[in-house]
């Protein structure tokens, strides 16, 4: 039910703890979506915020730490098979480099060599598994401005993860 669980407590919170300890997933994506405040002012008097688009550089896939959870619908019957929901949450920590001139967290990454150890369901030490957890390595990540239609859930398409003009080029997040 929650977006985002934080490295520093993700194995001892209640909430995320049993999910750590045995439902450890990967979340694969071509890349994340990070709002920064401009300094324009908007009707509420708040800052407007710009969308930025986080990928790799090389174009590859992320696969981003996560944990799954089943919860029961009290408000669905016992015999309806849609009583059930699957959830998950992404693991992040403390931004690097330059995603964290975007927004102050990141998604933890791991890299092909630990997806096993992390996806294997048998008890591990939680020094063991933290230690799987990396953020992403210095130059592998790029971040770009996109339009704002990508902050309607409404909208779809890969006209969201054009980049947009930004003077000196994407940012280097990494």
């Amino acid at each position: 039910r929650m977006i985002n669980a934080r490295m520093e407590t993700v194995a001892e919170k209640p909430a995320y703890r049993k999910a750590f300890a045995k439902r450890r997933c990967l979340l694969p994506a071509d890349g994340y979506f990070e709002w920064y405040p401009t300094s324009q002012v908007g009707k509420a008097g708040k800052p407007v915020k710009q969308p930025f688009f986080i990928r790799p550089k090389d174009g590859g896939t992320l696969a981003m730490a996560g944990l799954y959870e089943l919860w029961r619908d009290p408000t669905r019957d016992a015999e309806d098979p849609l009583r059930w929901k699957w959830t998950c949450t992404v693991i992040t920590t403390t931004a690097t480099d330059d995603v964290g001139r975007i927004h102050d967290r990141m998604p933890l990454m791991l890299t092909r060599d630990a997806y096993d150890d992390w996806l294997d369901p048998s008890p591990r030490p939680t020094d063991e598994l933290l230690g799987l957890l990396q953020p992403a390595a210095p130059g592998l990540l790029e971040a770009f401005p996109v339009s704002t239609l990508v902050s309607n859930v409404a909208n779809n398409g890969p006209e969201l993860v054009e980049p947009l003009p930004l003077e000196g080029g994407p940012l280097d997040a990494g």
